[in-house]
């Protein structure tokens, strides 16, 4: 069970940040997790939200660039060694984590990590034969 992400390339210079949540606010999208990764000249902003078409589509609408993305959020428990049970896992099968970020949205005492699978057949597979909780939405 993958979910949506989508990526915002923005140019690095100040205000653009400010410019992607007003537009996502106009349209009452609700951000559940974000990242963000930045070089010198540009931006990556990475978002699940909880209308991804229509946050697509508000954002398009303004000029902004976007990529929608299938990507995984596990549930884990908020706790020392949780995420290095889940990475161990990974590095077990060797499939490659191009990235992750987490959330602690959810429910108490749990935090919700998305990560972005080379493989992502494999890691679905690892994440289901291993008993981890996946999540749609959050």
């Amino acid at each position: 069970m993958q979910i949506k992400q989508i990526s915002v390339f923005l140019e690095n210079n100040a205000g653009r940040l400010a410019d992607v949540t007003k537009v996502l606010a106009e349209a009452a999208i609700n951000i559940r997790a974000i990242s963000i990764a930045d070089t010198a000249d540009f931006g990556i902003l990475r978002l699940i939200v909880d209308k991804s078409d229509a946050a697509i589509s508000a954002l398009n609408k303004a000029a902004f660039t976007t990529r929608l993305t299938d990507v995984v959020a596990v549930e884990i428990g908020d706790t020392p060694g949780c995420l290095a049970k889940v990475m161990e896992l990974f590095q077990k099968s060797k499939v490659n984590i191009e990235y992750l970020y987490a959330s602690l949205e959810g429910k108490v005492g749990k935090a919700v990590v998305i990560f972005k699978l080379e493989n992502l057949e494999q890691g679905l597979k690892i994440i289901t034969d291993n008993g981890l909780s996946m999540v749609d939405k959050f």
